[in-house]
């Protein structure tokens, strides 16, 4: 009997390691960087890093990390990509529970903040920054790094987090408004220097008109969006700083659920109603239908621009649907055109802690690696994406892909390099929202306000006060956001757990009630003798 006793014991005290886990490691000492890189050693580190199923960017990373391993023999990088940042997001949860986190990461810093609920999980690089041999422009670089100062500033500081620096930036790109400008002066209209959204409801309203068979007068189909948004969150987010109205803060609080927010949902509901407003998640893709002519207004992210226009070279219909027209890359429409406000997104660089300071400082230099001119170039050119360095934007190579927009539909075409230079120009307008742990849930929140509120409309729903109270305690409750208590050292909601996760937690569920059915089943064996 004791032996079983102490065979439960220890089933126990295993399970126990196994769920305390779940919730973080807390077993990683805090990262000191190294004096020196012990060169004696090899490394095996793991980079796990998205693109669009775009085979150049595929071969960017390739490249990089084969010119990175013959100026570092002893590491090797081992590649992982995936399609979405998402996918990255429940990946790397999931495996914080088993300390099997990647080495370098590609991820977004609302991710990077769940991640921090595990204590010294992810690597602050403050430190690593200043390092005069290994940091930033450090002196005992094998390749030529840059310097803190030749980081965009405005992008630098996208990855502080609780005043520390947990990300670096990797590329950065915003949103674009791809306008079919056909369209727009067949139905009377003249673009404007800044486009309103007053403007944008305005035309895409007047491009409803049908004949008498039911086509579209503006293009003489029978299909027609004429403004869909792919983002419906970016879309919610940028309308409130707009307005200047409460989303978030820096302490946490939720703020989204406001008289304003309610007032941009009617709006748009009109439009949802009438059909002349769809997005991604209901209709697909906009530039399938910006391509076919069967849309006016396209909103996407730059780095999405090789997939817009007639031109395009990633395109996703065949080319008999394709419709000939003028594309133009206009910013996100405003409500104070004096004042222009814009995301700013893109992929940031990671370092998870090990308990090896020497594998940590290995992926430091990697991760570095990816800052330098030919990457951040070669990768640029790739989408409208723009360098993170001004270094790399002034640079020779890079000025010389700017110039020659146009020459082809290809490495140059001429929409990819406008979405580009539409971000240069407005870097001093772009924003961020506040990182913490639980912003990722508020940001899927404010796209499920506006998804709910178009389908409700399709669905012929009423859409009045009642249904916006009701759809506000709803979404609440789905991101958990009313267990958010907010300020400094309150508590946030890290959204639902990744199905991985969730399977784990199950599993060891299950185990116990296998236990406990052991145990007693013994324990009456045992009186029985």
């Amino acid at each position: 009997m004791k032996k079983k006793i102490c065979l439960l014991t220890a089933l126990i005290l295993i399970l126990s390691f196994a769920l305390s886990g779940c919730h973080g490691s807390k077993g990683i000492p805090e990262f000191a960087v190294p004096d020196e890189f012990d060169e004696s050693r090899d490394y095996e580190i793991t980079f796990w890093a998205k693109n669009d199923t775009n085979k150049t960017q595929t071969d960017i990373y390739e490249k990089s990390i084969r010119d990175f391993e013959s100026l570092y023999p002893n590491i090797h990088v081992n590649l992982r990509l995936y399609t979405k940042y998402g996918d990255i997001y429940n990946d790397v949860i999931t495996n914080i529970a088993t300390n099997t986190t990647p080495n370098v990461c590609i991820s977004y810093p609302d991710h990077i903040a769940t991640y921090l609920s595990g204590s010294n999980i992810v690597v602050p690089l403050d430190s690593l920054f200043e390092d005069e041999n290994y940091g930033l422009g450090g002196e005992k670089l094998r390749f030529e790094g840059v310097t803190k100062d030749e980081i965009v500033p405005k992008f630098l500081n996208e990855g502080i987090i609780k005043e520390k620096s947990y990300a670096l930036p990797f590329m950065r790109s915003t949103e674009a408004c791809y306008v079919n400008k056909d369209m727009v002066e067949k139905l009377g209209y003249t673009l404007p220097d800044v486009l309103t959204w007053d403007f944008i409801w305005e035309v895409s309203e007047a491009a409803m008109a049908t004949d008498s068979d039911g086509n579209f007068l503006v293009n003489g189909q029978n299909v027609l969006i004429p403004f869909i948004y792919k983002s419906t969150d970016n879309m919610m987010i940028q309308m409130l700083k707009q307005k200047n109205a409460g989303y978030s803060n820096e302490n946490g609080d939720i703020l989204i659920f406001n008289d304003t927010t309610r007032e941009l949902l009617f709006e748009i509901a009109k439009h949802g109603e009438s059909r002349a407003f769809s997005t991604f998640k209901i209709s697909s893709y906009p530039g399938n239908f910006f391509n076919a002519g069967q849309c006016i207004f396209a909103v996407d992210s730059t780095a999405g621009a090789t997939w817009m226009g007639t031109h395009a070279p990633l395109i996703d219909i065949s080319s008999d649907k394709l419709v000939d027209f003028e594309t133009v890359v206009m910013p996100l429409p405003q409500f104070d055109t004096e004042n222009p406000q814009m995301i700013s997104q893109g992929p940031s660089i990671c370092i998870f802690n090990k308990d090896d300071s020497q594998e940590v400082l290995a992926s430091w230099l990697f991760a570095q690696y990816l800052l330098t001119n030919e990457v951040q170039t070669a990768y640029a050119e790739t989408e409208g994406y723009i360098p993170v360095t001004s270094k790399a934007q002034n640079s020779e190579e890079y000025q010389d892909y700017m110039s020659r927009i146009g020459e082809d539909n290809n490495e140059h075409y001429d929409v990819k390099i406008k979405a580009s230079q539409l971000l240069l120009d407005n870097i001093d307008n772009t924003f961020v929202t506040p990182v913490f742990n639980g912003s990722a849930s508020l940001r899927d929140a404010a796209g499920q306000l506006i998804e709910n509120t178009v389908k409700s409309e399709r669905r012929k729903e009423l859409v009045d006060d009642e249904y916006m109270d009701n759809l506000f305690k709803d979404v609440k409750s789905l991101y958990r956001l009313d267990q958010n208590t907010g300020g400094e050292n309150g508590k946030k909601d890290l959204g639902p757990l990744p199905d991985a996760a969730v399977v784990l937690l199950g599993t060891l569920a299950f185990t116990w009630v296998l236990i406990a059915i052991y145990f007693v089943l013994q324990l009456r064996k045992d009186k029985k003798r």
